[in-house]
């Protein structure tokens, strides 16, 4: 749809905090438009077809899942302010997920959405650090659900209540996986919202997966009045007194817009603007993806929903030297929540993800490129399994593969435009939202708040603080 070239707002990306800003902002009479560059919505949280098949780009799991009628939650508060009934989401709960470490993953920590499992396991496998995992656990409680705005160190404050390295390791390994930017720690802010999102609250996931988001937060912003522009991206920001005069689309076209809510980070709205790339790390990944014609638990894998993993003395969490580091990273299997009696996913699913050096995957050659993505397909299977049961015959899982795909760090940014390929983006994130012109706003990762549902909180966030409420 397109009715002109002015708006109240303007937003840049048609990811999960776009759209819901969008919701919230045309449900109060403004005249908003998202402005896509790509011609599918969901940005990171997307999906895309491949042989007839349809496949999650970034969903493993929501994270903040609550059972219905818990108050005060970043879920409900969602539900409430987009207008969603909760049955729209069609959330099932995860069955159990781990945490593994050693070389053949003797250390083992289990978690559900009931976090009596994990305070049991703390207090079974790590008997001297249960005081201090309360400790934790209490401040997070404690934190607002905004957090403090603290760049503080998450590995510092652990240290000051839990003694043991392997324990710091085990709980953070999940959580940075899951959303930290900075290499080896995460900002303490962060800490205690992706604490609270995974082990507080918990994971769920729709049965069609992130399609099923898509559908509803769409048409809800169809039902509202919003209108957007896909394969109609944003190429220049023109800034005047320190202020977006207007934006310059790909096409060379012209709009205005009273105010400009960006989705796809920091140093990209910058460098609409005019600003020079950033030279931040930027931390990357690689992602396997095997079909199979059978559930996982049927070649006798169990009930596992998602496994993390690191074989190491300690984890490393930082770009690897080469391509991939195996050492760590995540198992998931799709087909291992509870989508309720006589429902499931139609084949098996197995994922598995680990951190991957962008600059090693950039400059390759299509050969080399291709090359290096077969190799490493079976060695990030490999290292993964052995993380799982052993299967019988051997051979087990090559014969149940019907379909498999394989993103890398150029993936990524090739379809998102996030520079490196970078999933979390920058690890310095604007908690307020601001940039360097004051009618441009951020929403999304960079923001800083983490996950689905954290990019939805964003976007609504957003929405509220710099233009509703103003």
């Amino acid at each position: 749809m397109n009715s002109g070239s002015q708006y109240d707002v303007a937003i840049i990306g048609a990811g999960l905090s776009g759209l819901a800003a969008g919701i919230r902002l045309a449900h109060f009479g403004k005249r908003v438009c998202i402005f896509e560059r790509h011609n599918a919505v969901g940005g990171l949280n997307g999906f895309y077809s491949l042989g007839g098949r349809k496949y999650d780009v970034g969903l493993h799991a929501v994270t903040n899942f609550v059972p219905a009628g818990v108050r005060g939650t970043p879920l409900g508060k969602i539900l409430r302010q987009l207008r969603i009934d909760r049955e729209a989401f069609g959330l099932s709960p995860q069955k159990v997920s781990r945490v593994a470490f050693g070389p053949k993953g003797g250390a083992v920590l289990r978690f559900t959405n009931d976090f009596g499992l994990l305070e049991s396991e703390v207090a079974s496998l790590f008997p001297r650090q249960a005081v201090g995992f309360g400790g934790i656990t209490r401040f997070v409680r404690e934190s607002p659900l905004a957090g403090r705005g603290a760049r503080a160190s998450a590995r510092e404050f652990i240290r000051t209540l839990i003694g043991d390295p392997l324990l710091e390791d085990m709980l953070l390994c999940p959580l940075m996986f899951y959303g930290s930017a900075r290499e080896d720690d995460m900002d303490l802010d962060q800490f205690t919202v992706m604490f609270r999102a995974l082990y507080l609250e918990g994971l769920a996931r729709p049965l069609e997966g992130v399609r099923a988001l898509m559908r509803v937060l769409l048409q809800k912003y169809r039902e509202a009045g919003g209108e957007r522009r896909m394969k109609c991206g944003v190429r220049r920001v023109v800034a005047r007194e320190g202020r977006a005069a207007a934006l310059v689309l790909d096409s060379g076209d012209e709009i205005v817009a009273t105010h400009v809510l960006s989705s796809i980070g920091i140093a990209e709205t910058e460098a609409l603007i005019g600003a020079a790339p950033s030279a931040e790390p930027r931390l990357g990944y690689v992602e396997t993806i095997s079909v199979l014609d059978r559930p996982p638990s049927e070649l006798g894998w169990g009930a596992d929903t998602i496994v993390f993993y690191n074989d190491s003395e300690r984890f490393s969490y930082r770009n690897p030297p080469g391509q991939v580091d195996v050492q760590s990273g995540i198992i998931c299997f799709p087909n291992n929540f509870d989508y309720g009696p006589g429902r499931g996913l139609s084949e098996g699913l197995f994922r598995v993800t680990c951190l991957a050096n962008y600059g090693a995957w950039a400059n390759l050659s299509e050969a080399a490129y291709r090359a290096a993505k077969l190799r490493w397909f079976d060695a990030i299977r490999d290292s993964a399994r052995r993380f799982l049961p052993p299967l019988c015959p051997a051979d087990a899982l090559e014969r149940a593969t019907v379909a498999t795909d394989m993103f890398t760090p150029t993936t990524v940014e090739h379809y998102t435009g996030h520079l490196r390929g970078a999933i979390y983006g920058s690890p310095v994130k604007s908690l307020d939202g601001r940039t360097s012109l004051s009618n441009v706003y951020l929403c999304g990762t960079d923001q800083g708040m983490l996950g689905i549902v954290g990019s939805m909180l964003s976007g609504i966030t957003m929405a509220n603080q710099h233009i509703l409420r103003a």
